[in-house]
């Protein structure tokens, strides 16, 4: 079974996350074929906006299958940024810890009334590479309360902290995505790439390259530390993470 399902509506790509028997979780084979399916939107001229979304709608997925390593990641540093093209991502149910960092790739959001966003990452001993864009995005103070305190964020609330751009009727954010992919269908892709150009550079002022490098070197070292097997280990067990500092 293809874990991505694309399909091209014209000059709108649709790259869906298709394993809701497990919560659409991201798995090293998943990610590169959301990769693949990103390069060929940004190569082919025909293309003029893509839209990230999954299949079914408990969740638009529930984060990294746990059974991978996490160096699933490295997959897909730049989904969102890489292509001069509008991205928009359209969230049914959960989203969850590297789903945040996945839809946060896209330019804009819409979410159904019942989306969820959490970000364990703190309780499992771990942290994400990109979701350091958080806080560029939404009030400082908000983002640390996200990635620290692990709080769960519904679709009310992370509408009004800028998380997501709108709150749709439950099961109608594709619909709504594919609205807007016309509009944007219908302006100048010249303008459209440099506006993106700019935005993408004020939000990642050293370029997306330098910054995944950094976030990279972070990652080693979380990846190489006891608290990360603990939590990693901890997680799998369902208990209490021991964490020890190192």
């Amino acid at each position: 079974m293809d874990l991505v399902t694309v399909t091209d509506e014209g000059p709108v790509r649709i790259v869906a996350l298709n394993n809701p028997a497990k919560g659409n979780a991201i798995s090293k084979p998943m990610a590169e074929q959301v990769q693949r399916a990103m390069q060929e939107f940004e190569r082919r001229e025909d293309l003029r906006v893509a839209i990230v979304t999954a299949a079914g709608t408990r969740a638009f997925t529930f984060g990294a299958d746990v059974a991978d390593p996490p160096e699933l990641w490295r997959a897909i540093p730049t989904v969102g940024y890489r292509p001069l093209k509008p991205v928009i991502c359209a969230v049914e149910g959960w989203c969850v810890g590297g789903g945040i960092v996945l839809a946060m790739m896209c330019d804009l959001m819409v979410c159904g009334a019942g989306a969820k966003f959490y970000y364990p990452e703190a309780k499992l001993g771990l942290t994400g590479g990109m979701i350091a864009g958080l806080v560029s995005r939404i009030p400082h103070k908000v983002a640390m309360e996200i990635m620290l305190l692990c709080r769960t964020v519904d679709a009310a609330r992370a509408e009004r902290i800028g998380l997501v751009n709108e709150v749709v009727p439950e099961g109608q954010a594709l619909d709504t995505a594919r609205q807007w992919a016309t509009e944007l269908c219908g302006m100048a892709p010249m303008v459209l790439g440099e506006i993106k150009r700019m935005v993408t550079e004020e939000i990642l002022p050293r370029g997306p390259s330098e910054q995944m490098a950094i976030h990279g070197q972070r990652m080693a070292a979380i990846r190489a530390s006891a608290d990360f097997a603990e939590g990693k280990a901890a997680f799998r067990e369902k208990r209490p993470p021991r964490f020890e500092g190192r």
